[in-house]
């Protein structure tokens, strides 16, 4: 197994891309630590961990609380004595024109994308640098996407970009404690927020599910599993020389 032996965090935890990290992980031999903003969420993800004879622990948590995030890290430290493997993963959608788009939706979801991250890193360097090891893996979204990245979305591709230079400064501090920072860069993923997003721009998904292969080479939508297998290469020592990278998982360039 990849990860046998290793402590995984994983925020955001119980939506579709981070429940499929989560059980990936698990599948491989990892003790994943399930975090989420709701802890009913969080505890599904946990209990299917639990049905593979994995250890795994739910964890109620928002990212922007930089109190809640340390205590995370704290009670998996208590638990578990180590964290190897950080996917920080939560994230979300305002969507609006930008005429339209207001300071509250603006903040929301760059707090959520770039704080969270900023605390999560924070609190998991401290415990990486001191062990001299670690991953850090970031899930973003390109932000010059051909489904997403146009009008409407300001706020959301700006948090994404900001994702991509973070997983470079910290690639560059984080490296000589032998600290791998990556970013994954999914797009085109069949999930909720998908979903959702495609309502909210007055499409129907099943019409938006045939057009897409237009934009896409591999002419398929992806799945929170193609995602996973990524996160789960960024995670384990077959990537111990990758680090400040942005991987794109979009079925095409």
């Amino acid at each position: 197994m990849r990860l046998a032996g290793k402590v995984a965090v994983v925020t955001g935890a119980a939506g579709g891309i981070g429940r499929a990290i989560s059980l990936k992980f698990a599948e491989e031999g990892a003790t994943v630590v399930v975090s989420d903003k709701s802890l009913m969420a969080a505890e599904s993800v946990s209990e299917k961990i639990k049905e593979m004879e994995c250890r795994t622990l739910a964890f109620e948590a928002d990212v922007c609380d930089a109190v809640a995030v340390g205590q995370l890290f704290a009670e998996t430290v208590d638990a578990f004595d180590t964290v190897d493997i950080v996917v920080s993963n939560a994230g979300l959608r305002r969507d609006a024109p930008f005429h339209n788009l207001t300071a509250e939706q603006w903040d929301a979801v760059v707090n959520v994308h770039m704080k969270g991250c900023f605390n999560c890193a924070k609190a998991a360097q401290e415990h990486m640098v001191e062990q001299q090891a670690g991953k850090f893996v970031i899930v973003g979204a390109p932000p010059n996407s051909p489904a997403f990245g146009g009008p409407g979305h300001a706020n959301y591709s700006a948090a994404n970009a900001g994702l991509m230079g973070i997983t470079t400064s910290l690639a560059v501090e984080l490296g000589p404690y032998n600290v791998n920072v990556n970013c994954v860069a999914p797009d085109f993923i069949e999930t909720q927020m998908m979903r959702d997003t495609i309502k909210q721009q007055g499409m129907y998904v099943d019409d938006f599910k045939r057009a897409a292969p237009a934009f896409i080479p591999l002419k398929r939508l992806g799945t929170p599993e193609d995602v996973a297998n990524v996160a789960l290469f960024l995670g384990s020592a077959e990537s111990d020389y990758v680090t400040g990278q942005t991987i794109a998982v979009r079925g095409g360039p």
